[in-house]
């Protein structure tokens, strides 16, 4: 699978080891930045970029890794088509896809250690959606408001 991951500068120290996660469970990585510490970037450019190649299927999965996750999660949002989450806990990361086909993971590297993030990364990246009638139903309303605006 291709994962796209991007982060700003709060997030950046948390971005080689989580690549390093990825590659290690068998799966290609999709680096959309920063490529290098930049006190002065914008998160929105690289959780845009991110959310972009994941509605493209350029990426089937992403993550975006900023200082709490919640503007990376907020920007993530606003495209069409992604469905992203701040998760800080396993259970939140793996149920988010088994059930809502959660496609964006968000971090917050000031919130989460690299330790934590190596299991919320293992969790999101194993689990599949469980395309049960409930789930399908609850996530075909949401994709509905969507196309609403």
């Amino acid at each position: 699978m291709q994962i796209a991951i991007g982060c700003d500068h709060g997030g950046f120290p948390l971005k080689a080891p989580t690549v390093e996660i990825i590659k290690s469970l068998g799966h290609s990585v999709l680096d959309q930045g920063a490529m290098q510490y930049d006190a002065k970037d914008d998160y929105p450019d690289f959780a845009l970029a991110v959310a972009r190649a994941v509605q493209s299927g350029q990426a089937q999965k992403g993550i975006i890794i900023c200082g709490s996750g919640v503007g990376a999660c907020v920007a993530a949002n606003k495209i069409h088509g992604v469905r992203a989450s701040i998760c800080h806990d396993t259970y939140s990361a793996g149920q988010g896809v088994e059930h809502d086909d959660m496609n964006v993971l968000c971090l917050g590297a000031r919130i989460v250690g690299t330790a934590v993030a190596a299991d919320l990364v293992r969790a999101f990246v194993q689990a599949k959606f469980t395309g049960e009638e409930r789930h399908r139903r609850r996530l075909e309303k949401v994709i509905e408001a969507e196309k609403e605006g």
